[in-house]
């Protein structure tokens, strides 16, 4: 009995100098997960690899990205949100991180997540969403477009990154804002979305500027509208909606960066840091000028506040569209 218990505390005893030695480890010191809920070719992959790239420089640590896909996102920013909270695993979300949440409710279903999950560590871009069709289809502007649907309510298809996911808010706003009725064909992200289109297989696309600028240069597809407050510089003879009436339809894309709530504030704050070095990266920025897409730095309260506020201005949003069945 005596050595039972000799050795019970002698195992207690190792486990809390192992405990002691990992709060003392300076971090990072293993390799960190960038999780892109998203699969290749879409916003959060475009974005979240240059991100990895210039934080590995910052930190002269590994910082690699994962595609973890399903469900319009909720898979892998639920695998985030139930992470250890201890920076080495973070998240690249995009503006549904705030509008699945408000959805589930919607269905009444038990959340996937919840924002408060999360905690902030930095606002990298906010890319205007802009409307595009293959360029062999009849609409030359996005007036053509929003009559064509009133006359043919539910026969204009589009593809998106998933059900309530930010390529499928954007057009239900729309729908909404302009009376409309469109068919919506959900893919597994916005890189299928976007293969659907260019093979002609929907006839149209809400997408950010980066996905899409490559094509419309090639001319396979042509952009008639963004849901932006101004025009896209890129894009600059391609109207806002807000210009056609329809400012009840603005939405942006945006994307940060994220960990698991309770990660210890001395490596949220060494995160921050490290961000603030990796948007100033000159590769970095160039990989951004390269996707036409504009950096847009927040962290910190500041981020927070922002998500804060755009958290709800979405759910407003969803309650607004209400519950879409799928069939």
């Amino acid at each position: 009995m005596r050595l039972a218990r000799v050795c019970r505390l002698a195992s207690v005893a190792v486990l809390a100098i192992a405990a002691m030695a990992s709060a003392q480890e300076p971090y990072p010191a293993r390799p960190i997960t960038i999780v892109a809920p998203f699969p290749p070719g879409g916003v959060a992959d475009l974005t979240a690899r240059p991100v990895a790239a210039a934080m590995e420089k910052a930190l002269k640590n590994p910082v690699g990205v994962v595609n973890k896909t399903g469900a319009a996102g909720a898979v892998g920013m639920q695998f985030v949100a139930t992470s250890k909270p201890d920076g080495y695993t973070l998240l690249l979300a995009l503006s549904s991180i705030s509008i699945i949440p408000e959805a589930d409710k919607l269905f009444g279903r038990p959340p996937a997540f919840t924002v408060d999950q999360f905690a902030s560590i930095a606002l990298i871009s906010a890319d205007p969403t802009i409307l595009v069709v293959p360029a062999d289809k009849p609409w030359k502007t996005a007036a053509d477009f929003i009559e064509d649907a009133k006359r043919r309510p539910g026969q204009i298809s589009y593809s998106s990154s998933g059900v309530y996911g930010t390529l499928h808010m954007a057009m239900e706003l729309l729908s909404h804002a302009a009376g409309i009725k469109l068919r919506h064909v959900p893919y597994a992200g916005a890189g299928p979305a976007l293969t659907a289109i260019l093979g002609g297989h929907v006839d149209a696309l809400a997408s950010g500027p980066a996905v899409v600028l490559p094509h419309i240069k090639a001319s396979k597809l042509r952009p008639l509208a963004g849901w932006g407050d101004k025009r896209v510089a890129a894009l600059p003879e391609v109207p806002t909606f807000q210009e056609l009436g329809l400012a009840e339809a603005e939405f942006y894309i945006w994307a940060g960066v994220f960990a698991p709530r309770g990660t210890p504030e001395p490596v949220l704050a060494k995160l921050r840091d490290t961000m603030r070095a990796a948007v100033n990266d000159a590769d970095f920025k160039g990989a951004m000028d390269k996707l036409e897409t504009p950096i847009v730095f927040k962290q910190g309260e500041e981020f927070a506040r922002f998500f804060e506020a755009d958290a709800r201005r979405l759910a407003e949003g969803v309650r607004k569209v209400g519950r879409i069945e799928t069939k």
